[in-house]
């Protein structure tokens, strides 16, 4: 593998008004289990080996988190995760793959039992966030350890 593109050196700006988002967007999330899954989520979706193993590796800190990074692909599957964890799953699949169905009406009810205006509009922002940093970093041929 060899990195296409190092953003960065190249476009610095980009960078720093990419970072700058995603500081903010962190900022509106208290649970940073809750975050780091949403971002393992998208970049899972989106096919992101280097987003992929930051956000693991980052989950790992919080805590002993193995078995939810191993079984998030399959979280319909499994009774691992909590309710709020699983309405947050749904809507970041929905929003990831915004063209198919967009966010349809029932989810956005379940969402809602989970998560006021404000937290649904962070969910949004954070799931747009990811799936930024994701396109980059596959488009300049990111990958783990590349740098």
């Amino acid at each position: 593998m060899k990195l296409r593109v190092n953003h960065n050196k190249v476009r610095p700006g980009t960078y720093k008004a990419m970072a700058a988002m995603e500081q903010y967007t962190s900022s509106l999330f208290e649970d940073k289990v809750l975050y780091e899954l949403l971002k393992i989520r998208v970049s899972q979706i989106n096919g992101c080996a280097f987003c992929l193993d930051m956000h693991a590796k980052e989950l790992l800190k919080l805590g002993d988190y193995a078995d939810h990074i191993l079984l998030l692909s399959v979280w319909r599957e499994v009774p691992l995760f909590t309710e709020k964890e699983r309405v947050m799953l749904e809507l970041v699949e929905a929003v990831t793959r915004i063209s198919e169905q967009g966010v349809p009406a029932g989810l956005y009810d379940r969402v809602r039992e989970h998560f006021d205006e404000g937290e649904y509009v962070d969910l949004i922002a954070a799931v747009n966030t990811i799936s930024s940093w994701n396109r980059l970093a596959i488009a300049t041929g990111m990958y783990p350890g590349c740098f």
